[in-house]
């Protein structure tokens, strides 16, 4: 399993908290929730999701 590491600014963070509370969902699960197209999208994620994508395609057809 990959590890990510991921640095978001605190309001977003605290967003994501009380949302993740409101719904009885660990973050992790409010996140993947908003990703597969809950209530409310959250286009700063799915931005972060196909960067990470990108980059993960780069660096398979670059390998070293």
């Amino acid at each position: 399993m990959v590890r990510v590491i991921l640095e978001i600014d605190m309001p977003l963070y605290r967003l994501l908290k009380v949302s993740a509370e409101t719904n009885r969902l660990s973050l992790d699960e409010e996140c993947c929730r908003r990703l597969a197209g809950g209530e409310r999208r959250s286009c700063y994620l799915q931005a972060l999701v196909a960067e990470l994508r990108a980059e993960d395609e780069q660096r398979r057809a670059n390998p070293r």
